[in-house]
């Protein structure tokens, strides 16, 4: 049984996806706190609002919460981008080793 796991182990790399895993995380903590305390600082006077969380438009009955999404938005376009790169490094790096 013993062999059986690890055998799995090594076949599905999971230790690489938990490590992964691991990394994601810490880095979606690390984005979130740039966004929330350097980019939206600078954002707010933008926004219209002082509190940038607090930030909305109201658009006749309608008020859309801009300052949170905004927020949210900046968390994804950070994230996306570090996956980007990450990826685009890993494809370049297995394709020169398979040459």
């Amino acid at each position: 049984m013993f062999k059986e796991f690890a055998k799995f182990l090594k076949e599905f790399n999971i230790v690489s996806l938990a490590v992964g895993f691991v990394m994601g995380t810490a880095s979606t903590s690390l984005v979130s706190s740039m966004v929330k305390d350097v980019l939206m600082p600078i954002a707010a006077p933008l926004l219209g609002a002082e509190a940038w969380r607090e930030a909305v438009w109201h658009i006749g009955p309608v008020t859309i919460a801009i300052g949170s999404f905004a927020a949210e938005l900046f968390n994804f376009l950070i994230l996306a981008l570090i996956v980007f790169v990450i990826v685009k490094k890993i494809i370049k790096t297995e394709t020169v080793k398979k040459y």
